[in-house]
This record gives C-alpha cells, structure tokens and sequence, in this order.
C-alpha cells in the first residue's frame, strides 16, 4: 500500500475530527466531508457533559428498566420519556435496549468491551488536544459523583463492582470531605465517590474545532458538503457521492452520528441505531457552582465548570430526529442547578443562561458500531457512541487509523461489529 492512500472521513463531529488526526498520523491523505461549520452549535460534539469518564463502562439500562416504560411513556419532562407519536418507530429499538440490560452477564461483557476502548482516554485526548494548541481545555481532576448518603451508594454497589472488575479505582469521600473539596455543593448531598483517572473538557466545541483545524494544516482538505452514498464497483470503493459531486477515494468513513444509519445501509449494512436527545442549560458567569464536573444519582444531571460558564447536562428523549425541542427540558435542567448549588440565584435572567439540544447516536446496546462494512471492506463504520462520544472518540480514531491502514486493530473489534443487528433489524 502507497502512503498517500486516500480517506474520506463522512462527518467532522469529534468522531471524524479524532479518525482525521489519527489518519494523518498514519500517513494517509485526509478528506473531511461536512456540511455544517466543525464544532459549531448542531454538533453532538458541541453540547455534551464534557466528561472524559474512562469510567463508563455500562450500558444506559439496567435490569428490570422495562417496569418504567409506562413512565418513559406518560411523563414527558422525565429523566428518560419517549414522544408517544414516534413509539411505534422507537419499538424495536427499544425492545433491543431493554434486552442488551436484561441481565448482569450481558452488562458485565459490555464492561469489559467498553473498557478496552475507553481506558486511557483522558491521556489520549491530552495529547491531541496539546498538538492542537489546545491543551488548556483538557482537565485531569478526576470526575465525582455526588450521593445524597452512603446508603444511595450502596444502592449502586453492582455498578461500582463490574467497574472494580475492570480495574477502576475510586476515593469514597464523607460528607466532612465532600465538603471541603465542594463547598458550594448543596448539603444533603453527604457521600461522594471520586474517580481520578478521568478528566473532563472545558470546551468540547472548541476542541472539536481545534482538531479540524490542526488536521487542515496538516493537509487535510475539508469539503462544505453532505454525502449522499458511495460509488462501488466490483467490490472495491472508487468514490463518495456528495450533494457537489463525488469525490474519489480508496477509503470511507461513516462518522455522522445519528444520521449514519441510511449510510449504513447503503455500504450493506442494517443497523440499530437511534437519535437519543439531550438538553444542556450554560449558567454564564456563574458566582458559586463545582470545582470539578458532578454528576448527581438522583436527579441524572451533569455539571461541569466550562470555558465559558458553568453547564448542566442530561435528560434522555426518545423522538424523530428533527422534531422540535421541549425546551421545558432546558428549564428543569437551570432548576436543578439552583436546587445543587443554593447559593446561585434562583431568578438568573434569561441572558445569563443558554440552552441547547443535541442527538447523541445510540445503540440500544450501549456499544458503538466500529468495524468494517459488509458491502464493501474499504468503508469503516465509526458511529453509535452514545453517552461516551467524547471520551470514546480518542481510541475510536486510532481503530479508524489502523482499519484504513489496513494494520491489525489495538482491540478486539467484535464487540462493536456494525453486523451484530443483523438477525433482529
């Protein structure tokens, strides 16, 4: 194989930004194929938690999650709902989602796939963001999670177990210590676990944009464009169809999210994968908030102290990928907020406070589709990260790198084929 072996990489969000720096590592010729400015407000990539959680390890459901579809169903403002309109379409998927959890084995075998690709990532993500020029926006003060007591903790004691399986290691902080390293923090939250080997990103917009960048001065050309399927001939990739015109490759990558599924499709392969939304609330110049980003048990909310002010993130919403937001959603988030940290004022102006919504790409089965394709071995899957789209991207891009070069992949790959849907979809 030549050095200068051409990639397309279909998406400019962190997944592609993330394969186009590993590419180039490789030696490979890069072409990012994106319609939308990298970084900006439409991206996934733009409005998560900013966790580097390489603590992440189990799926989002848990055994039993199938007594609260009734609630998922009838309370739109909860945690997890589904649109009642989009249920029928949602089905399988979620039949999927609810069976991938069903029992410990599965969740456990998950672990030990989702750890492979996520150990070490907060140091990955350091490195590339230093090459960047962005090494600042990468934080290494480890991730807490805040209980209201010791019991609560206990209550997630299984979860804490498959993670110690996988040779996670955590502090476990009283309400005196909890305290003191969160003074802002509400008080009935008395029991706290930190995780160190994380970190987090102040500004994963930025960082996504920054990764674009660097990869264009390296060479890379990015093309204002949306791909709209591949031209292959007796096997063998020969192009990208785009709404401009085809460009020819020897390579493809599918890394568009939640939209990768028609892509999927058209390189042979049918995939499970749905559009699971997510709300974030930015408090701008925020006069109390966490020293280090906090997710909260009970109310399944983030905050992470970012760049450019202090964000809650969470909510889970099943829906047709362009229906419009409930920006209800956005106001429970600010509510939390004041309820975590008392000292806030509870009536922020509404310049003080931004809201967004965002498609994180999930498979019901909690694990990303990264492997070849069946219609075509010259075009990667890189999709379907669902909650750990950040923090799984820095080892996604390596596989990437390594299937395009046509190197053995650092992992095993089976866990995440992109054919493992194909008996039920």
């Amino acid at each position: 194989m030549h050095s200068q072996e051409h990639v397309v990489i279909i998406g400019a969000g962190i997944i592609g930004a993330t394969s186009a720096y590993q590419c180039l590592e490789a030696g490979l010729r890069v072409t990012l194929v994106e319609p939308e400015q990298p970084g900006d407000e439409q991206a996934a990539s733009f409005g998560n938690a900013g966790w580097l959680s390489s603590h992440s390890v189990l799926p989002p459901a848990t055994p039993g999650a199938w007594k609260h579809v009734p609630k998922w169903l009838t309370d739109p403002l909860g945690p997890l709902a589904i649109r009642w309109k989009y249920f029928p379409k949602a089905l399988p998927w979620l039949t999927r989602y609810l069976q991938a959890a069903s029992n410990y084995t599965k969740i456990e075998r998950t672990a030990v796939a989702l750890r492979s690709l996520l150990a070490g990532a907060p140091g990955l993500h350091q490195e590339m963001a230093e090459k960047a020029g962005v090494g600042h926006l990468i934080v290494r003060t480890g991730l807490l999670h805040a209980y209201l007591s010791k019991e609560h903790f206990e209550q997630d004691a299984k979860a804490w177990d498959i993670r110690r399986k996988e040779g996670i290691l955590w502090k476990e902080l009283d309400a005196a210590a909890l305290a003191e390293l969160e003074p802002d923090l509400d008080r009935r939250y008395t029991f706290g676990v930190l995780v160190p080997e994380t970190g987090s990103c102040r500004n994963p917009g930025a960082y996504t944009a920054a990764l674009i960048t660097h990869a264009q001065a390296r060479g890379a050309q990015l093309i204002c464009a949306r791909a709209t399927g591949f031209r292959i001939e007796q096997g063998a990739l020969q192009a990208v169809m785009t709404d401009v015109g085809e460009i020819p490759c020897d390579k493809a990558v599918i890394a568009i999210g939640a939209r990768s599924k028609e892509l999927a499709r058209l390189a042979g392969d049918k995939v499970s994968l749905e559009s699971e939304r997510g709300y974030h609330a930015v408090v701008l110049a925020p006069e109390v908030g966490p020293r280090i980003p906090t997710m909260f048990a009970d109310r399944k909310v983030i905050t992470t102290p970012m760049e450019h002010g202090l964000r809650v993130a969470g909510q889970v919403e099943i829906a047709q990928t362009d229906d419009t937001p409930d920006w209800r959603r956005a106001e429970i988030l600010r509510k939390h907020l004041v309820a975590l940290y008392p000292k806030l004022p509870a009536d922020l102006p509404t310049d003080r406070i931004t809201i967004w919504m965002g498609r994180r790409p999930s498979t019901p089965d909690g694990l990303p589709c990264i492997g070849l394709a069946s219609g075509c071995g010259d075009i990667i899957h890189a999709y379907g990260h669902g909650h750990v789209g950040l923090v799984g991207s820095a080892r996604t891009g390596r596989l990437v790198a390594q299937l395009a070069s046509g190197v053995q992949p650092e992992i095993s790959l089976a866990p995440f084929s992109p054919q493992r849907f194909q008996s039920h979809v």
